[in-house]
């Protein structure tokens, strides 16, 4: 063979090794960006969830520091300690993060990964769940609660009924706040006290024990009939879950509703600082007053450690997580394609079709006609609100200090991201921190 023809396949064998090195790094370098959802990839190959990495550093821009002065602003008119605050459009994560302090004593500052609690934004996580029954067959909004042929058909709560017309009541019913539930002896999910002097008892009654003492009561209305705000209607929907998958509560909202959204920090409350989750702030009242303990044990607690049973609100008012993960579970259930929707387009409609008579929808607190989705959420320790637009875009807040004008801060809430909303809103980056 000439020394030539040598030269020649020596430099063809390297141009052919040099092409296949090339198209194997264009494969790695850009093939992950091209699939539909890149931070499944990345979770299946290290584990690492969006979750695990966000942070403050992502959303110090300083283009946008007027925004952060206005919100720090907001926050000492308030006297509000810390801020969890997330934005998103179009299903993509543009901004994030914690403002203020986690816990003073401590030194700990706010992060965007803070968790922290959503008070009855925690209904619209129920409602999903419900929503998610029903697609799989598992119960219709028209199923019966009570009854003999009711989910909840058990000879304790049948035998306990005193009013016939808790036979009529329907998933549906409890979740527009239409199941006859008033407030005339107040809220049971907040007068465990109360409760216990009437009924002589020596520990808190289970949730179980407590809807047997409601059973008992006559309803404030024709079930369907009227409507009134009852967080003793979203408890009994988290009893109707855990009947209907035999799972417990938490356990089934995480599987089937959380982890398909991406919504991997949300945790359930705990009553105590000292059984606080990882990454959770501390809660601050809007006053120093002590107060007795709701178990009845004649303690004298903060208002926001033990005041009232947090956890016992379960799908009322029981979950715990960040505003980025709130705004993750919205962006599965909102009906775009940048995050995979976990709700079929029916039951999308289904929980936000505006309805003229009244604007409370399921799940959502409100739904105006132009398209806006509004849910609130209010307790001693916390604020919350999610407002969605029609335009795409979300907008999330939460505090972890009570206001001492209680339910009317939302208001104050509501004003403050329409005013960020309008000058900020177009300043906010093109990413997606997801």
């Amino acid at each position: 063979m000439k020394k030539s023809d040598v030269r020649k396949g020596t430099m063809w064998l390297i141009l052919f090794s040099m092409s296949v090195f090339i198209l194997i790094h264009i494969h790695y370098l850009f093939g992950v960006s091209c699939t539909k959802s890149p931070e499944k990839h990345v979770e299946a190959k290290s584990g690492v969830r969006w979750s695990d990495t966000l942070s403050n550093r992502a959303s110090f821009i300083a283009s946008l520091a007027p925004m952060d002065n206005d919100i720090e602003r907001f926050m000492r008119k308030w006297e509000i300690k810390g801020i969890s605050f997330a934005v998103t459009r179009h299903d993509s994560l543009l901004y994030a993060k914690g403002y203020g302090m986690a816990d003073v004593s401590a030194g700990k500052t706010m992060d965007a990964s803070t968790i922290m609690r959503m008070a009855s934004v925690s209904k619209l996580v129920t409602a999903v769940g419900i929503m998610k029954l029903c697609e799989n067959g598992k119960l219709s909004l028209d199923s019966k609660v009570f009854g003999e042929d009711g989910i909840l058909n058990d000879t304790v709560y049948t035998n306990a009924m005193r009013d016939p017309r808790m036979r009529d009541i329907t998933v549906d019913h409890l979740l527009r706040h239409k199941g006859g539930f008033t407030l005339g002896a107040g809220d049971p999910m907040f007068n465990t006290k109360d409760i216990m002097a009437v009924k002589r008892l020596t520990t808190p009654p289970t949730n179980e024990e407590l809807t047997k003492i409601v059973l008992g009561r006559r309803l404030g209305f024709t079930p369907g009939a009227g409507r009134r705000y009852s967080n003793f209607g979203y408890m009994l929907l988290s009893l109707v879950i855990e009947r209907v998958t035999d799972m417990n509560y938490w356990d089934y909202i995480r599987e089937a509703v959380l982890e398909p959204a991406g919504a991997y920090q949300f945790r359930p409350a705990t009553n105590y600082y000292a059984d606080r989750h990882d990454k959770e702030t501390r809660y601050y009242p809007p006053d120093n007053e002590l107060v007795e303990e709701f178990n009845g044990s004649g303690n004298m607690v903060e208002r926001v450690y033990g005041g009232s049973n947090v956890n016992g609100l379960m799908g009322a008012g029981g979950w715990v997580a960040s505003a980025a993960d709130l705004a993750r579970l919205v962006a599965a259930i909102d009906g775009e394609p940048g995050v995979k929707n976990i709700l079929s387009d029916e039951s999308i409609s289904t929980m936000t079709s505006y309805d003229e008579k009244e604007n409370m929808s399921r799940g959502w607190g409100e739904i105006s006609p132009d398209g806006r989705w509004r849910r609130t959420g209010t307790l001693s320790s916390t604020h919350a609100l999610v407002e969605r637009y029609p335009q795409g875009d979300c907008w999330v807040i939460l505090t972890n200090s009570g206001v001492w004008t209680g339910h009317h801060f939302s208001r104050d809430l509501q004003r403050l991201i329409e005013r960020l909303r309008s000058r900020y809103g177009n300043e906010l980056p093109r990413r997606n921190l997801w």
